[in-house]
């Protein structure tokens, strides 16, 4: 792969700073999680609401973790900026739009 155009240094900078950032706003979900709950019913089924949205941004974070470790790993291997289907270099565009993704533009449609 050329070197040219995706530079791996450059986007494990970037994705190593989302992954902090996602890592601190989990411990922050779960800490709100953890909060106790009012007794008052109506104020509880609102707060049990919030909770569903709060665990939803959770499990929407965890899925970006392990986006992110996973092509930090591929820095690693020196694969980073190759797509995992068909090998092809994913362009940079893509790469400064969405770091972690493993797929060209074309596999990414597929």
């Amino acid at each position: 792969m050329p070197q040219s155009e995706v530079a791996p240094e450059k986007f494990k900078e970037i994705l190593e700073r989302r992954l902090a950032y996602l890592e601190n706003r989990l411990e922050s979900i779960e800490d709100s999680l953890d909060d106790p709950k009012s007794r008052d019913w109506e104020e509880h089924a609102v707060e049990t609401e919030g909770d569903e949205v709060m665990e939803e941004l959770g499990l929407s974070g965890l899925e970006e973790i392990k986006a992110i470790k996973a092509a930090l790993d591929r820095v690693e291997a020196g694969t980073f900026g190759e797509c995992a289907k068909c090998g092809k270099e994913i362009s940079s565009e893509r790469l400064e739009a969405v770091p972690h993704t493993p797929f060209c533009r074309s596999c990414a449609r597929a």
